[in-house]
């Protein structure tokens, strides 16, 4: 069994989506003994070299005592070697091969399995190792989502601290500012209320400024904060440089927000696009919502549904794909063995059994003869993209960590397409 995947020419969302779901497949393999070969081959590495110290692996390997463990593991390398030989120079990213007799059951049932992998972001290291497992540690490196960005909400009454990480947003804390109202306690001068309140409030920035230290100090790849707030107080906060100095230079702006609890974070979001435009989670809403905007105005520059977007993909017309990460469904061609009639169907997995008895007991459209049966089975997602990519088109993975991505999933099957041209 071989199967490659490169995400080398694809958007980085597709190249990550089908990295992890190759990666997530590979980590539940085992080997029964030592006899899964995992191998990273940086960029610029020649080719001929990687395939002469394979060959030192396979002498090496005849030394193993086992002989069914020595007969796999120099099949594996044999079978990583002649792949090898079919590529002419390592990929700008690099290269990741997976090779082993992957056990299938009970002791006998192994089989001989061959991945290969180009990432969507260079490896940096050459690995060869020999394990009952496939190493992955440093893909999964490559693949996490390292932008992260901290978000303050404050004004007089509190502050509310989020971490935007990738696509995921998470709320972490929430303080009141324990500040006296505005109106002075009967007794009091003006100016002495005024100066009691002063410290009050200077405290209060101290202590908000405290938190966001604890909060976001200690993320090493923060790429900036954005704080946002009703009022000036922000602006106060901000001018008085309460943020510890390496926080403080990373402040990226200061927004205007009418709340300051979990509605105000959501208001920094939606008022900061051009700040955040690199953060995955603020592209995918966007674009989600742009579908959602040409389907309301019936530009005709928006259209969803598999045989609808599906049709425009063959035509060449769409711009950008928009795939739920969610889909789980398989492109089956039908095809009749005696006039050669075919067509495609989607199906769920666990309905493959009853599509095919229904395709036995059914008649040809084109023939009418009773030919017809279950041909090529691909994944969905891989069947659009490749279409996708025939035309030119950009491929954008949508996840569920929003409501735009849980809407298209829900309400619109997971595919949808903003067009080139009007439909």
């Amino acid at each position: 069994m071989t199967r490659m995947e490169n995400t080398g020419k694809q958007s980085r969302s597709v190249g990550v989506f089908k990295a992890k779901r190759l990666l997530e497949d590979l980590a539940s393999k085992e080997g029964r003994h030592t006899e899964l070969i995992t191998l990273y081959i940086p960029p610029g590495r020649q080719v001929s070299d990687v395939i002469a110290n394979l060959r030192e692996e396979y002498g090496t390997a005849s030394n193993i005592k086992s002989r069914t463990t020595r007969h796999n593991v120099q099949s594996a390398i044999e079978k990583a070697i002649q792949r090898l030989k079919l590529i002419d120079q390592v990929p700008p990213t690099g290269l990741a091969l997976f090779c082993g007799a992957v056990a299938q059951g009970p002791p006998g049932s192994e089989k001989m399995e061959l991945y290969v992998l180009v990432p969507p972001e260079p490896i940096g290291v050459y690995l060869y190792r020999c394990d009952s497992r496939f190493h992955l540690e440093p893909l999964f490196d490559i693949l996490k989502e390292k932008a992260t960005y901290g978000i303050m909400v404050i004004d007089g009454s509190g502050a509310t601290y989020a971490i935007l990480r990738g696509k995921r947003l998470e709320i972490v804390k929430s303080i009141s500012s324990g500040i006296a109202g505005k109106h002075r306690a009967g007794g009091q001068s003006a100016r002495r209320f005024e100066r009691l309140r002063e410290v009050e409030i200077n405290e209060y920035f101290k202590r908000a400024a405290s938190y966001a230290a604890q909060i976001f100090s200690d993320i090493p790849d923060l790429k900036g904060i954005i704080i946002g707030g009703p009022g000036p107080t922000k602006q106060d906060f901000v001018e008085g440089r309460y943020l510890h100095y390496t926080l403080q230079d990373k402040v990226l702006a200061v927004v205007d927000t009418a709340y300051v609890d979990e509605q105000g974070v959501k208001e920094v979001m939606a008022k900061a696009p051009e700040i955040l435009k690199n953060v995955r989670y603020v592209q995918e809403r966007e674009l989600v919502q742009q579908f959602l905007g040409e389907l309301g105005r019936d530009s005709g520059l928006a259209v969803y549904g598999v045989e609808e977007v599906r049709k425009h993909l063959e035509a060449g017309s769409v711009r950008v794909l928009l795939l739920s990460e969610e889909l789980d469904l398989l492109a089956v061609t039908v095809k009749c063995s005696a006039c050669g009639f075919s067509e495609q169907r989607t199906v769920k997995e666990g309905e493959l059994l009853s599509l095919e008895a229904e395709t036995s007991k059914k008649p040809c459209p084109r023939c009418g003869v009773a030919a017809l049966q279950l041909g090529e089975k691909t994944d969905l997602i891989d069947a659009l993209t490749e279409l996708a990519e025939k035309s030119n088109g950009e491929v954008e993975m949508i996840s569920t960590s929003h409501e735009e991505g849980e809407m298209l999933l829900k309400s619109f099957g997971g595919v949808a397409a903003l067009l080139r041209y009007k439909a």
